[in-house]
Parts: structure tokens; sequence; C-alpha cells
């Protein structure tokens, strides 16, 4: 049974209205940090009638109120009344209407903390008012539109995933909100009003989907882009079949079939070690190099000035190599086993990992033993395979494993069971409030953090922290090991707001400087297994000798709060996909396919990485002791499947839509063409009556084929008109859009502010960019405050571009820094040009 009091948000009382997912999810988090929650239903139970309610409602008091009844209404606010933190996840107004005002339970109470979690932001005049499930979210957001080249090359649009990427997005970044507020409030007393849109949270954890660089050189273009641009040019149809789309996959970056009839995924594109290796325990990199494969030194280089036609590391390779090399490949895939390939990949340091379905993931050796499974005796489902935690902090984490099921209660035990979370010695907040007035400031202001992350996931998490007022200083290597794809390019989005330094820390001299720069700061992020830590000097007693109560935080693949036998497996956002079961989904298990979204664990990975910092600082505020927060790609996988990650006895079988043919969960939740266009419809068996009152739709109740039927009604009408109907009858429609339309709609000239007031989407378009392009990209406005401030963070700068300054703040002078320079110690640059062409 879970212990509270080992846990560092002990002493936090929680009133969880959520429904759905998001909101129950965010209560969740909290409740296995150690918080105290009641859930709290409407009288007909949750709106969401799914198993994944014993995982959303673990550590959990539940009880089913009727706010519609001054008898409900008044439980309802005598248990606010006990609370630190309330969440909600109805459309906005919905609580108010209620009974339930925030504003004037934050006037009456100013050290409360309230969460809204709405589908559509409450600025949002056009949809605000829509029944917003996560298909609803994800087709107005463009998440179902050109989904990923794979799709475009194959003409399948729109596609569907069922995916809940809209709810894992906000639980994290609401969740992190939350600690944040609980950080300020014990600073100044006082506490804060949060939304976080759903839309909004998918929009920011799909940001590379959305990033245009305008004049971007053909160097970075893959072969499927590449494909896509003729055939757009020449009017040839998108009908690629999956095994003739396979030969457009860089070979780096593909599936293979092993010799047990199961497939692989290798991820190796863009770093040169990795490929080397990967060709290495293939056994065909001598005979490759034989054969010419050339072997550019400084991948940095524009194209011109190479030594040769392309590199190993190189991402995408070009077709006459990406040929030659994936030949040999798919021949030596097939001499071992997909498992027996995992442990070599694995132990080899080289990323990659067999295709397994999400029931063979819950149920393998590694995620029961590392903690990224857990086991809840729920009262319904009986001993049940659960999601562990998606953030923890070291040597605090095993409470988290043992979970209490959730438990119903009536009013009077709920209230009990706040007032005996209520911790010995509560913060005076009505004395702070009365010496500090409310800031304005940013949650995190003032606070200094060294970046040592690469990739996506973890310079997310940095990132993530510098709208809250975070100073980050970026450190990375003189001589980068990618190219400058992952390298360069993806940093546009994970490296606003810092300040770039490039050092070699495996030099002495370098070796001093990093020192310096961790006797700075007040928190240490990277992105490594375990076994990295102790030889970079990373590692618990090396830190604190240097800087005495500094924090760290690591991110990696496939750990978890426990150790498994691949805790030290490296791997990529896609090796997870793999491992996890979401590409057996999203292309089928006979045909997996990448989930068409970049990064769309990385990001997210990020984000929970963001929760557990703002963990380890409360927990340092409040006790004084410096704790090391973790999370990685395995444990935020979990959230983003969670109406497929559990298992027990009894449980129906895995057979969630999968494939590139589904377009929808059931009849009543799918996508139909219209008369000109398409629309999603997301009801309810328990809305037939509604449908069955609309006009072109009646006797859709009494329907054998209600699949049928739904198609010639929807294709009688426009879009708009369904639209309307629908909405009119207070049933979850919408018409997918692309991601090219929000854009157009929803961009303007960066101007230093962020789009929180701009409703569901906002976009910045930065002229003057670093790079020397034109860029277009997503603001950070999914977590919206009303006390505390967010800020409109710098664009990426250049590696290097920060460098003398930063070892002069290190209190290096100006001619130790050039000889550090001259000598290769410090650099300023990766090439003459940031994003080199």
């Amino acid at each position: 049974m879970q212990n509270n009091n080992q846990l560092p948000l002990s002493g936090i009382r929680v009133v969880d209205f959520g429904q759905q997912i998001a909101g129950p999810a965010v209560a969740m988090v909290l409740a296995d940090l150690g918080a105290t929650v009641v859930h709290i239903d409407p009288p007909t139970g949750p709106q969401w009638d799914h198993p994944a309610n014993a995982i959303l409602n673990r550590n959990k008091s539940c009880l089913r109120l009727d706010l519609k009844t001054d008898t409900g209404l008044e439980q309802a606010l005598t248990l606010i009344g006990q609370a630190d933190v309330v969440i909600e996840s109805f459309r906005p107004g919905v609580m108010q209407r209620l009974g339930v005002d925030f504003a004037r339970l934050r006037e009456a109470r100013p050290a409360l903390i309230t969460l809204s979690v709405p589908g559509f932001a409450s600025n949002d005049e056009l949809r605000r008012e829509w029944k917003a499930t996560e298909a609803i979210v994800a087709a107005t957001s463009g998440a179902f539109t050109d989904m990923g080249f794979n799709r475009v090359l194959m003409g399948l649009n729109p596609s569907f995933s069922p995916l809940p990427l809209g709810s894992s997005y906000a639980t994290s970044l609401a969740a992190g909100a939350v600690v944040m507020a609980l950080l300020e409030r014990e600073k100044s007393g006082h506490g804060d009003s949060i939304e976080v849109p759903v839309t909004a949270a998918l929009m920011e954890g799909l940001s590379y989907n959305s990033i245009v660089i305008d004049g971007l050189p053909e160097r970075y273009k893959t072969m499927r882009e590449q494909e896509i641009e003729y055939r757009k040019a020449n009017g040839i149809e998108m009908d690629l079949s999956y095994d003739a789309l396979q030969e457009y996959l860089d070979p780096f970056y593909r599936t293979y079939e092993c010799a047990d009839g199961r497939m692989f995924y290798c991820v190796c594109p863009s770093h040169r070690n990795h490929a080397k290796r990967c060709l290495q325990v293939l056994g065909i990199y001598d005979e490759l190099v034989a054969e010419g494969l050339p072997d550019v030194k400084n991948l940095h280089l524009p194209i011109s000035e190479w030594d040769g036609e392309t590199s190993i590391g190189v991402y995408p390779l070009p077709k006459k190599w990406a040929d030659i090399i994936s030949a040999k490949m798919k021949k030596a895939f097939l001499t071992k086993t997909s498992e027996e390939w995992g442990r070599i990949f694995g132990e080899g340091h080289i990323p990659g990992a067999p295709h397994r379905t999400t029931q063979e993931w819950v149920n393998s050796e590694h995620t029961n033993a590392a903690g990224l499974i857990v086991e809840v005796d729920d009262p319904e489902y009986g001993r049940m395979k659960q999601p562990g935690p998606i953030a923890w902090l070291e040597g605090l984490a095993e409470p988290m494993l043992h979970p209490r099921p959730r438990r119903n209660v009536d009013f009077d035990e709920a209230l009990a069971v706040l007032r005996a979370g209520s911790p010995e010695a509560a913060t005076d907040y009505a004395a702070l409030q009365a010496k500090s007035p409310a800031s304005r400031g940013g949650w995190l202001d003032g606070l200094r953090v060294l970046d040592l992350t690469n990739v996506i996931a973890g310079p997310h998490s940095a990132a993530f922290l510098t709208r809250f007022g975070a100073q980050v200083t970026k450190l990375d290597p003189v001589t980068p090991l990618y190219d400058p794809l992952i390298g360069t390019l993806f940093t546009f989005q994970c490296g606003m707001g810092k300040q770039s330094a490039l050092v070699d820390i495996t030099t002495e001299e370098g070796r001093e400087a990093f020192n310096r720069l961790v006797r700075a700061v007040d928190l240490v992020v990277i992105n490594a297994p375990d076994r990295q830590m102790k030889p970079l000097g990373l590692d618990h007693d090396s830190l604190q000798a240097i800087n005495p109560g500094v924090l760290f935080c690591r991110l990696d693949c496939l750990g978890g709060p426990r150790v498994g036998p691949k805790s030290n497996y490296i791997g990529y956002d896609d090796i997870i996909q793999a491992h996890s079961g979401i590409m057996s989904r999203f292309g089928g298990p006979a045909t997996p396919e990448e989930h068409a979204h970049l990064g769309t664990l990385d990001v997210n990975c990020g984000f929970a990485a963001g929760l557990g910092m703002a963990v380890a600082l409360y927990h340092k505020l409040k006790t004084g002791q410096a704790t090391r927060a973790r999370t990685s790609l395995s444990a935020v996988t979990n959230i983003a499947q969670l109406p497929f990650a559990f298992d027990y006895a009894g449980r129906a079988p895995f057979d969630e839509p999968s494939g590139r043919e589904a377009l929808g969960n059931h009849a009543l939740s799918h996508f139909y063409r219209t008369e000109d266009g398409w629309i999603f419809l997301d009801a309810s068996p328990a809305e037939l009556d509604k449908l069955d009152a609309i006009e072109g739709l009646a006797g859709i109740g009494q329907a054998e084929d209600r699949a049928a039927c739904l198609r010639t009604a929807f294709a009688q009408a426009p879009s708009a008109y369904w639209i309307e109907v629908l909405h009119e009858a207070d049933i979850a429609a919408a018409e997918p859009l692309a991601i090219e339309t929000l854009r157009e709609l929803y961009s303007r000239e960066a101007d230093g502010s962020v789009g929180i007031d701009r409703g569901s989407y906002a976009f910045s378009i930065y002229h003057d960019h670093p790079s020397g392009h034109c860029i277009t990209q997503i603001d950070h406005y999914a977590i919206r405050p009303q006390e505390a401030a967010i800020k409109a963070v710098t664009p990426t700068e250049r590696f290097g571009h920060s460098t003398r300054q930063i070892l002069e703040g290190a209190g290096y002078r100006a001619d130790e820094i050039e000889s550090m320079i001259e000598r290769g110690i410090a650099g300023t640059g990766w090439g003459r040009e940031f994003l080199p062409s």
C-alpha cells in the first residue's frame, strides 16, 4: 500500500471533478506523488465508462455528488474548503453554472490553486461550447490530416489514431503547472487559477509537425518528401502500397523482418557511431567500406564542400547508398530472431527494438521489473496491471510502485480523508500573503539550469522551464556527434530561450569549466542511461561534491523507478513506439508503422521531466533535500496509451482500432464522407435518441448496420450542414482541419508576447530568425495562469553564440577564453552556417 508520508506531495489535498482522461489523469499523477485526492463523479457515474477509470482513480477516494441539488453543492463546497488544489475538465463555464465559481473561491481563499482542463480554450469564441472529445480535438487540430509522409504517399487522408495524445500532453503540462504553483505558494502564500486547454497542449506536443522553415535546404528532405513533391508537381496519384513505401525509407530508420518472422525497428540515423556499430554487428560494415561507402569528416560544412557524395551518419542518405545498404541489412536481419537482435542492439549501445504489441509490453519482464508497469488490486477487475508513474524522485519512488486501489466513500468519509491529509505544521499562507503581494512574475524566476541534453526529449525539458522565467545554459561538445538534421534543425523547437556554449568537457580544462558552471546553477539536466552517470561525473556524490544542494534530472529511454533488464539500453521515441505497441496498433501488427507525428513521445517526456524538476524544487523547499528527478520515454508511452495499457484476468481482447484502414473507434465514433468533404462524428450509444431526432438521420437508432446508414445519410449534405445540426443537438462532431490551414488562420508576426489571449491556436512568424530562414512556430501557450507570468522566449540561438559570455560569467578572463577557443577546448560554432546548406 502506498505510504503518502514518504512522498513529495504529502500533505497536499486535491478535490478532483475531472471527467474523461486529462482532468482525472492530472489528479492521478498528483496522487501518485503523495497528494490526498477525493474524486467526485456525477450521480450517474463517470462520463467515460471504461476500465481505464481504475487507473485514473487509483490512490483516490471516490464519491458521487449531484451539484444540481442544494445538498450536493453544499457538500462539494465543503470538500473544496479543505483542499489546496481543485481540478475540473468540463467545458468553460460549466462549473460556474453549477455553483462552483473558481474566481469567488479564490477571492475568499487566495492560497487556493484551481486548474481547468477544457477541450478548447475558454477564450476560443468559436469552439468553447463544442463537445470536445479526444477525437474532436485531434481532428480540429490537424492531427488526422496529412498524417505523416507515409499516409500521404499511400493516399490515406484523413487518417485516424486512437491514441489520446491531447490528454497525454495536457496531463504532463497541467500537473507540472500545479506543482510550480504550489512552489510559488510556499514563497508568497498566493495560489493561482490555471487553465490548460487540451487543444493547446496537443499543438505544443505536435510542435514538430507544425513548424515551417522557409527555404529549407534540399539536403534535409527525405526520399518520401522528395517523392511527395514530385508527384504533386506532376499530378501523379498518391497510391504507394505499404511494401513499395518501405523502399523510400532510410536504411537506418526502418523495419526489417527477422528469422522468427517478426519485425525489428532500426533507428540509427544522424549519429555516426550508432550507424557504424549497427553495420558492424550486422557483419556488413567492412563490406560496405570496401565498396566505397564515403565518410565525410565534417557534416556541418555545406554539401558543396564535402569530400564525398554522402557519409555514414547522414540522414537522409541519397537513394543510391540507401538502396545498397538496405539490401544488405535485409539479408543480415534474417539471420537471427527479433529478440536476439534486440539483445545485440541493446547491449551494443545501438538504438533498435523488436516490434511488440501493447499486450506484450504490459506483460513484459522489463516493464514489470522496472516499475514501468505496476499491479493494483482493483475492487472491480481484481489484480490489474497498470501504468507506473510518469515522473519520480530517486530514493523516494518505491511507495509509488504500490498504489492503493480506488475506494468508494460517502461524503463524511471523503471529508475525513481530506482533514486527515492536512499536514501537522501547515504553512501560514495568510502571513506570507501579508508580506508578499502577488508578484505577477514567473514561477521559476531566478532558477538557473545547466542543460547537457541532446536530440528532442531532453532539450524540451529545459526549454519547457524557460517560459516560467528559468535561465538555461545549454552546454554542448565542441565537435557534434549528430548530423545537422537532428543536431541543429530539431533545436529550432527545443533550444528556444537558452544561451548556448560549446565546451569539450572530456579535457582537463573543459572539465574545470564544467565544474564552474555546475557551481553556478540550481539544477542540472541530462538525457542518458544510468551507466553513463559515473564516468561523466554526474552521479549524486560527484555532483554534490561540486555544488552541495544542486538538483539533478535525468531522462532516458527504458528506465523506470527500479532497474530492469533493459534499463541501460539506449534509444529514441521510435524505439519505444515499436517496443510498446504503438506502431503495431497504428500500422497493424503485420505491417507496423511509426506513429506519424514527429516527437510523439519525445515532447511529452520533456514535459514529464519538467514536472519531475518542479517536484524536486518543491521537495527541496519543503525539506532541504537535494534529489534527482527522473522520467523516461517508456514511462510516458503508458500515458499516451492509457485506454489500452492495462491487463487483468478476463480482460477483453486487445483489439482496439488499428491499421491504416481504421477510421474511428466504432460506427458512432468515426470519419464519414459528406457531400463536399469529411466529418468526424464522436457520439455514443446513449445519444442515439438525439441522432434520431436530427433531420436526415431518422431511424439510425433502429438500423442494423449503423455505419452503412450513416455513410448514406452524411453523403447527402455538405459538412457545414452536418456540423451545424450535430452541434445544435450537442453531439460531438468536427471537420478535419489541416495544420497548414491552422497556420494560415492563426499566425502573426512574432511580437514578444505569448498567444495565451488568442484562443486555442497561436503561431508566431520569425522573419529574422538567427538561422537566416523565416520560421513559423507554435507558441508556448498551453499553460495559462491568471497570477503568474508566462514569458515569450527568444528563438534558438546559434550553437556557441554565447560561449564567451558564459565563460566570462564563470570567471574566465578574455585572453583565457580566446586561448580555449584556439585550442578547441571551447567553440563558437559547429560550422560557418547555423543551418548548413
